[in-house]
């Protein structure tokens, strides 16, 4: 990370700490990159407890905010040629989530653990994997532990969720092969592949990454199929040979390998 991305991080994050309810402040990994490199982005997470400052006095916090947006959780703007992308989160949202996480489906917060199973678990990798600029109390490493020792519960129902979107997608791709629909099936390409890949990580105890470190991570899983790499490089792989049959055909056998890795 260059110095004055650092620099920047840190001024933003020591006037955000001031905010009244601020419990914590998260650099993602996202900053770690080249300037120049098209996904840079200076992304922080703020996690907070009590409502923030309006926006205009947010903006007023951050100093020079050229091209300042203000969305529904979410400021962004450029710091001289630096991308700034503040995020907020709501701590009680998290603790419900990572309450139900840990109890399971069972635990009764059926809705809460839906959330996680829709979205994915993106956000818990955000909490575990940043770099913390700044931590009021023992919240956040309070909830980091708590990902951290999740069980066979939340993994094994994550799973089957997954699971059975997956060969709920191939049967889709399927059906879109019979009724030769070219958009039908693209589409169900995209969440077959996707429901495969969180299915691999919830095996892996591991949460699923951004989509700019995706792919690299999902190969290096410890506990794959054989041949998975192959497999996902030439479904993903665009070529006029890979027929809507052939591509139908390899989806097939990566669920196959996917439905046949034990779980314990």
């Amino acid at each position: 990370m260059k110095r004055k991305t650092l620099d920047l991080a840190g001024q933003l994050a020591q006037a955000i700490s001031s905010w009244d309810g601020v419990e914590a402040v998260t650099l993602n990994e996202a900053a770690h990159g080249d300037t120049l490199d098209p996904h840079f982005a200076l992304t922080l997470d703020v996690y907070h407890a009590f409502p923030l400052p309006d926006s205009q006095a947010r903006r007023a916090w951050y100093g020079a905010a050229n091209l300042y947006e203000a969305a529904l959780c979410k400021d962004r703007f450029f710091s001289g040629d630096i991308p700034v992308r503040i995020e907020f989160k709501q701590t009680a949202k998290i603790d419900e989530l990572v309450n139900a996480a840990s109890g399971g489906i069972a635990s009764g917060k059926k809705e809460a653990f839906r959330s996680i199973a829709d979205t994915g678990t993106y956000g818990f990798y955000r909490i575990v994997e940043s770099q913390v600029l700044f931590s009021r109390g023992e919240w956040l490493s309070g909830i980091r532990k708590r990902l951290s020792t999740l069980g066979l519960d939340f993994w094994g129902e994550l799973c089957g969720i997954y699971k059975a979107k997956m060969e709920h997608f191939l049967s889709d791709l399927g059906a879109a092969l019979l009724s030769d629909d070219n958009f039908y099936f693209l589409v169900s390409s995209a969440e077959f592949i996707k429901s495969a890949a969180l299915t691999l990580f919830c095996i892996n105890r591991r949460f699923e990454p951004s989509h700019r470190f995706y792919y690299n991570q999902l190969c290096a899983l410890p506990l794959l199929p054989d041949s998975f790499d192959a497999q996902i490089e030439t479904f993903l792989r665009p070529s006029e040979e890979m027929t809507m049959e052939r591509k139908y055909g390899v989806a097939g056998i990566i669920a196959r390998g996917i439905l046949a890795l034990p779980w314990e």
